[in-house]
């Protein structure tokens, strides 16, 4: 794990790989490991936690998406970076749309949004996170909700620490339960690296009817269902999730 003034950053895979950044969600970086696990067998994976959760120190300046969005950016042109595969999950796949807005230098060849926040879509408003409890939580964001379900009763209080404070981090990034910019929609239509919207089919944060005007909102992209998933599918159905990752790695990759 390698740390910077504003990321912590964990890498994994051949150095000379493709990079493959991981963006996580509101969940904390243990939520899309898996992806940078896959990658790491072939790409280089690089799988930051955002200022603010896991304890992560969060400096005063970085308070918005666009910020987090700048100081990625920035990582990608330190490291000199380029054909960098950019997927990112809920509040990640946010990030990421705004990162590939910023991107001038056309360091990305590829995106990818996983059932992702961040746009204005009218009669399809964002489920308000932050009224449900573990139980809503479970029941909005997965098909099998019994399966994913977790007591807090059930635990230790440092966890529920970690948890409370990560919950305060997306509050700060996300502007509240709307979770959203109505600025930019509008700006997703000069992007032209290829992006793939992909979305768990039974989500009730982010409905399937959300991520398609998603991904209408660019230039070069395509919208995939998950069946029998929720908001996170590469947890509930990982082998078509992965499939269909692979499948856009390889199309996208710079020859």
């Amino acid at each position: 794990m390698t740390s910077t003034p504003e990321l912590t950053l964990t890498e994994s895979g051949p150095a000379a790989g493709r990079p493959v950044l991981v963006l996580h969600g509101g969940g904390g970086p243990a939520t899309v490991a898996p992806i940078a696990e896959h990658f790491a067998a072939t790409a280089h994976a690089l799988l930051p936690t955002h200022p603010g959760w896991n304890g992560t120190p969060r400096p005063d300046r970085l308070t918005t998406v666009a910020d987090l969005a700048a100081a990625y950016l920035r990582l990608l042109r330190d490291r000199r970076l380029s054909d960098v595969l950019v997927i990112g999950s809920s509040l990640g796949g946010w990030i990421a749309a705004e990162l590939a807005t910023a991107d001038t230098q056309g360091l990305i060849s590829g995106i990818v949004l996983m059932n992702s926040v961040g746009l204005e879509v009218d009669g399809e408003p964002i489920r308000d996170f932050f009224t449900l409890d573990a139980r809503g939580v479970a029941e909005y964001a997965y098909h099998d909700s019994a399966r994913f379900y977790v007591d807090p009763a059930t635990l230790p209080a440092e966890r529920l620490a970690v948890l409370q404070a990560n919950m305060a981090a997306l509050r700060v990034f996300s502007g509240g339960p709307a979770m959203s910019d109505p600025t930019l929609r509008p700006r997703l239509a000069a992007v032209t690296a290829p992006t793939l919207v992909l979305w768990g089919e039974s989500d009730r944060i982010a409905t399937p009817a959300y991520g398609k005007e998603y991904a209408a909102s660019f230039g070069n992209s395509r919208f995939e269902v998950v069946p029998e998933a929720g908001h996170l599918p590469h947890l509930e159905q990982p082998a078509r999730t992965f499939s269909l990752l692979d499948g856009f790695a390889a199309e996208t990759r710079c020859r």
